[in-house]
């Protein structure tokens, strides 16, 4: 039966992008939701296992997690956050599932206090290891996500005809010049229609800008390369790069 109307869907995703049906869906369309869920659960199961590193059946708990991520990524999704959707929720299903695990890990079911009987070295050499452990798994989790996360982001520099040496070379020398920049790029983001413009036209919107920010349209030319890189931070799903905005605003 699922394998059927996966069939149906992909079928369906010959005359309309998978875009288009999440844009249907978020108008209200729930049978095409429910098509989508349906049709996507290897999806959901094949990401999941990635972070449980094992095998995921539709009965594990982190699988329906997955379920309410996946969901969740299509009420959410934008086309304006630079990625398609299948990458948006690859990330948060991640990130979800993450979270549910080291939920989990903070309240364990079996209490040394009720244990009375049981010798106190072993367990808590037990306790000691397994928490070594999670924090190995959750720094080798953050690892893997912050590597998704670059390469994404580079892929979306490359559409703009940017890259990381780029950013390496166009960056303010100055802190407060990089704020400035940031600031502008922030400014950019929150803007519909200058966003929209620089997202069809690949390039940055200097005269509009000047007109809006108290900075010289020498400055925005000189630092067009990194306004452009901040504002597709701050529109699409980067967590970690905007915690690298977060510190540069903090320094």
């Amino acid at each position: 039966m699922r394998v059927m109307l996966s069939l149906l869907f992909l079928a369906k995703k010959k005359k309309q992008t998978l875009e288009e049906s999440v844009h249907l869906i978020q108008q209200g369309d729930k049978k095409l939701n429910n098509e989508l869920i349906e049709a996507y659960k290897p999806f959901i199961a094949k990401t999941v296992s990635v972070v449980c590193k094992r095998y995921i059946v539709a009965s594990d708990d982190e699988f329906s997690i997955g379920l309410i991520a996946f969901n969740e990524a299509i009420q959410k999704y934008s086309p304006e956050r630079g990625n398609s959707l299948l990458s948006f929720a690859e990330v948060l299903i991640k990130r979800r599932v993450i979270d549910y695990i080291r939920k989990q890990a903070k309240n364990p079911t079996v209490s040394l206090e009720l244990q009375p009987d049981i010798g106190e070295t072993e367990p808590r050499g037990t306790l000691i290891e397994n928490e070594i452990s999670l924090d190995e798994y959750r720094k080798k989790t953050d690892e893997e996500l912050r590597r998704e996360e670059i390469f994404r982001f580079q892929a979306h520099l490359k559409e703009f005809d940017l890259s990381f040496q780029d950013l390496v070379e166009q960056a303010p020398k100055h802190a407060d010049a990089r704020k400035n920049a940031i600031e502008t790029a922030r400014l950019l983001a929150e803007n519909q229609e200058l966003k929209e413009s620089l997202f069809e036209k690949k390039r940055l919107p200097i005269k509009q800008l000047e007109e809006l920010v108290d900075v010289s349209r020498k400055t925005l030319e000189r630092n067009r390369k990194y306004i452009i890189a901040m504002t597709l931070i701050m529109s699409g799903d980067y967590v970690y790069m905007k915690d690298y905005i977060k510190g540069v605003l903090e320094s």
